[in-house]
């Protein structure tokens, strides 16, 4: 059964941001709670608060709610009304389709003088002879009861009226209050039975699941009846002669008469919440684990795999030597459920633990890869240098570059065959000449000045001067 918590009222603030201290309207309905808590301190503000559909018996922890203008209540379990007092606020008030037989309960609504509609119908009090007449002479501040407008000409008579009405009232109260004791004392009785019902099977010989044809048999040893109980025919027969007694349980429940009580509505609950979780543990025994998927077959091939269904692109950016991958991630998707992992022969993004695997055209280098997503349409774009750096020459160009290499070559062989012996007489020139080299130096630029020859010496007959290799400085 469910309760009140922090996380169930956040997560029905989803209006107001999460934020519950400064929350003025929430809505609790069809959440199986049965006892009205903690609200009164975690949400002050609140003017209008939604609590139909519930197994609630008690109002209680809504009196510091100053600011409730609207409280609904409907199909809850609710036998009076009370605690009501502190909200002074309060204008309208739902408690239809209830167990209120206490009538004379509604007198703590005086109170809550700005309280205008209020809605009874379908408790037992509301087929109390003189119901009405006695709700609209308690509650002078009402303007609307059970959806009907309340006339001046109507008020006055009740007031008229009331003292008899009153007798009438505290009569049926009673007898109802003897009536509701008895089916109290019903209702616990037949829990009582019920409980002693499961110890019984319980504690019968054999409720483990295993069944016997034979209970005067002996029984078979450890390795037979491993093996019988192992066997497929065996355990589904026992399934279906379960789903057949639990499917005639249940229509036995269903046809059985039962009394308009809050503890019978607490018992169908609970029976419906036994049928599910037995529901749940037949699916599970016959639900088979889905195998993990192959990324990597066994000689240690990658595999494509798109396993989340993602639109995706793959481009080869040969300017930049690289290879781009265009993932279409989900916009909203936080970052923190992306896991890239980029190889040298593949790249696997695990998108909420779904595996996406492609295959690369080329080797790529995994350091030098990057991943960024995009702030507009949330998609991922992983670049992946390549590994071979390819030089790539124009067709128009090729005929020149080869020209230009044949004739280098030409040259240098020309120079090998003529080579010119230079002698040097140390008598005339004895010291080198500073001044004419500085002066040299000085008027020719640097950008302009031409190489200087490189001679060969005598003792390399078979130099070759290669022009592509640049001088010895």
């Amino acid at each position: 059964m469910g309760r009140i918590t922090e996380d169930l009222i956040r997560r029905n603030a989803e209006h107001n941001d999460c934020v519950i201290f400064s929350l003025e309207e929430l809505s609790l309905h069809q959440q199986e709670i049965e006892r009205l808590e903690h609200i009164d301190k975690w949400c002050r503000e609140l003017k209008i608060l939604y609590l139909q559909n519930n197994l609630i018996g008690k109002i209680e922890n809504v009196s510091k709610l100053k600011k409730l203008e609207y409280l609904n209540l409907a199909l809850n379990n609710i036998e009076k009304v009370e605690n009501l007092e502190g909200c002074e606020g309060l204008t309208k008030l739902d408690l239809t389709v209830n167990f209120i037989g206490e009538l004379s309960s509604v007198k703590t609504l005086q109170h809550n003088i700005h309280l205008k509609e209020l809605f009874l119908m379908g408790n037992p009090c509301a087929d109390f002879d003189g119901y009405r007449q006695y709700v609209v002479a308690t509650l002078p501040q009402l303007k609307w009861l059970d959806g009907k407008e309340i006339e001046r000409s109507e008020r006055i008579q009740a007031l008229q009226n009331f003292p008899v009405i009153e007798q009438q009232i505290r009569e049926q109260e009673k007898a109802y209050c003897l009536k509701r004791a008895k089916d109290k004392e019903e209702a616990q009785r037949k829990l009582r039975e019920n409980a002693n019902g499961d110890k019984k099977e319980r504690s019968q010989p054999g409720f483990d699941g295993r069944w016997y044809t034979d209970i005067g048999a002996t029984l078979p040893s450890s390795g037979e009846s491993k093996d019988h109980l192992q066997a497929p025919e065996l355990q589904e027969g026992e399934c279906n002669k379960k789903r057949v007694e639990d499917s005639e349980d249940d229509l036995e429940f269903w046809n059985k008469p039962s009394l308009f009580t809050p503890e019978s509505r607490l018992e169908t609950l609970r029976h419906m919440e036994k049928q599910r979780k037995d529901q749940e543990k037949l699916s599970n025994k016959k639900k088979n684990v889905k195998p993990p998927r192959t990324l990597i077959t066994e000689d240690g091939k990658p595999l494509n795999v798109n396993e989340p269904k993602l639109d995706f692109s793959l481009k080869d950016d040969e300017k930049r030597n690289q290879i781009i991958l265009d993932l279409a991630v989900y916009r909203y998707m936080d970052t923190s459920l992306i896991d890239v992992d980029v190889q040298p022969t593949y790249v696997r993004v695990m998108v909420k633990g779904k595996p996406f695997q492609l295959v690369l055209p080329a080797e790529v280098k995994p350091d030098s890869s990057s991943a960024k997503r995009s702030q507009t349409t949330g998609h991922l774009v992983v670049c992946m240098p390549k590994v071979d750096e390819v030089i790539t020459v124009c067709r128009g160009t090729s005929k020149c570059v080869k020209s230009t290499l044949d004739s280098s070559k030409e040259r240098t062989t020309e120079r090998s065959k003529h080579i010119e012996k230079l002698e040097v007489d140390p008598n005339r020139h004895s010291f080198p000449d500073v001044a004419n080299i500085v002066q040299e130096t000085k008027h020719i630029p640097r950008r302009v000045r031409s190489e200087p020859k490189i001679t060969p010496s005598k003792e390399d007959p078979d130099f070759e001067d290669n022009p592509e290799v640049p001088p010895l400085i």
